[in-house]
């Protein structure tokens, strides 16, 4: 027989697996590939639309590319969602490399406009979302702690430039050192205790941690139980619980507004993901310190965001706080660790991200942003973004349709009915119950109606009849939104109502989806 024809099967099957991986990678590698489409095309031709044209085709091939692992594979069989040790992409993984993708394209139209449109040179702008979008789609997938830190680092080193992008304005340049020097600290935190992991038990993949840690022999020592405790309180700065909550409100006043939805939902949402399934697969959510300690965190980030939003007055920064408060509902879900618990974290994730976008656009079409001129410069900008309270009286008089956007997604925040604020409030609640949470649960409520008061305030002030002269001045100060903002706007608020209406349906689709973790 001929040694090299007996050979073939084997080279076959090694190309059919080959393959498979590259389908099951394909929403990562398009997202990397787009990234550098982008910069070569910026590089040849500076000019934003082609740019952001080729941004949102790569994004929307790379969702498209989500849904390859679910077709008919033939004889090569379906794909492995591991892939090698350091990535996982299962059902888990692509719904919410899914989301990071949908977030980072409502992005990237909020930025066109608010960048200067094309009057200015901002192709750099949409090579760091592509990048911070890959950073955060490597995080959800990780399941090893190098994974892990190449994730974050991808998204946090993108983000320092993005915060600071206007780079001749004095508050988006303090803004990224603030976040700079803080999201610098919180990786060291990390390393070293992903360092005295290893230490103890040898290994940095999760599935291993968790095989030795369930072995009776087997216990974490002092420095094992540090280096967890470090590892929670690095992810704690990343999504900014107390007491690692101070950045926040700084930071997304001083962020470029889209910018800032960027920062609340992708950085926030790729971690909590990859935190959940780190405790999971690590078995660490088996430690009652680690659990008890969580528990004291998620009570006081719910009462103080709450009670320190009670006190501003200007929006991003009601809406850095409200996000901390809505970080400590999802930590109540978390701490269940029961399927019901991470369909609830799920829901209540996804109807963050809805939200918050939401918001934030508004904000963002009702802002002047930064104008270019023809050297691709920024000359000048506004003086800041249209963020006071007093910016929004009378709103409603002037630009109802903005008002209405606006209103539907803090009720939504505030956990009101026939939003999906309140079906992921609901969910949070049950599966905090059933695991017997009493005091988080409390918490959540008494933060709820806390929270309720800032939301409707806001509301108030854009509905009150007596007090055009703001809204009209913000009227006569930016042009109308832009058919695309006005579109992404309307489909998030369809999304809100009829997922808080028939919630069934995303339900569903997160009950398959949770499976594989439980």
């Amino acid at each position: 027989m001929n040694p090299i024809s007996s050979a073939l099967p084997s080279d076959s099957l090694h190309l059919d697996l080959v393959t498979l991986d590259l389908a099951t990678l394909s929403p990562l590698i398009l997202l990397a590939a787009a990234a550098v489409v982008v910069m070569l095309a910026a590089a040849f031709y500076r000019h934003p639309r082609p740019v952001m044209i080729l941004t949102l085709a790569g994004l929307v091939l790379s969702f498209t590319a989500l849904f390859l692992p679910f077709l008919p594979q033939g004889l090569a069989g379906t794909p492995s969602p591991q892939v090698t040790a350091l990535l996982v992409l299962d059902q888990y993984a692509l719904f919410f490399t899914g989301l990071i993708v949908a977030a980072t394209f409502v992005v990237a139209i909020l930025c066109y406009r608010y960048f200067g449109g094309g009057e200015s040179r901002h192709e750099a702008l949409y090579i760091l979302l592509l990048l911070a979008a890959l950073g955060g789609g490597v995080l959800v997938a990780s399941s090893h702690f190098a994974s892990f830190l190449l994730g974050l680092e991808l998204l946090s080193i993108s983000l320092f430039a993005l915060i600071a992008y206007p780079r001749f304005t004095e508050h988006p340049l303090e803004a990224g050192i603030k976040y700079l020097i803080l999201a610098g600290f919180s990786s060291g935190l990390l390393l070293f205790g992903m360092a005295l992991v290893y230490a103890q038990l040898g290994t940095m993949q999760f599935v291993k941690i968790g095989t030795m840690l369930a072995a009776p022999e087997e216990t974490l020592e002092l420095y094992g139980l540090a280096g967890l405790a470090l590892i929670v309180a690095g992810v704690g700065f990343k999504l900014a619980l107390v007491p690692f909550h101070m950045w926040t409100p700084d930071v997304y006043e001083g962020a470029p507004a889209p910018i800032t939805a960027f920062i609340a939902t992708v950085s926030k949402g790729a971690m909590l993901v990859l935190l959940l399934r780190y405790f999971l697969m690590a078995g660490a959510h088996q430690s009652q310190s680690i659990t008890f300690a969580l528990s004291l965190v998620a009570v006081a980030t719910i009462l103080a965001g709450n009670l320190l939003a009670l006190l501003q007055n200007n929006i991003k920064r009601i809406l850095a706080y409200s996000s901390i408060a809505q970080l400590g509902y999802l930590l109540v879900g978390f701490l269940a660790f029961d399927r019901l618990a991470i369909e609830a974290v799920a829901y209540f994730l996804t109807a963050y991200f809805v939200t918050m976008l939401g918001a934030f656009g508004v904000v963002t079409v009702l802002s002047e942003g930064f104008n270019g001129g023809s050297a691709g410069e920024f000359h000048g900008a506004a003086e800041r973004d249209s963020d006071r309270l007093a910016d929004y009286a009378g709103l409603f008089w002037h630009r109802p349709w903005l008002a209405g956007v606006f209103t539907a997604m803090l009720l939504s925040l505030a956990g009101i009915p026939l939003t999906m604020g309140f079906i992921g409030k609901f969910y949070i609640v049950t599966a905090g119950v059933e695991a017997s949470l009493w005091m988080p649960v409390i918490t959540l409520v008494v933060g709820s109606i806390i929270g309720l008061f800032y939301y409707m305030r806001i509301i108030a002030m854009m509905y009150a009849s007596g007090s055009e002269a703001a809204g009209e001045a913000i009227t006569l100060r930016v042009a109308a939104p832009s058919f695309a903002e006005s579109a992404m706007l309307a489909a998030l608020v369809l999304l809100l109502v009829w997922l808080g209406i028939f919630p069934a349906q995303l339900i569903d689709v997160l009950g398959g989806t949770m499976v594989n973790l439980t």
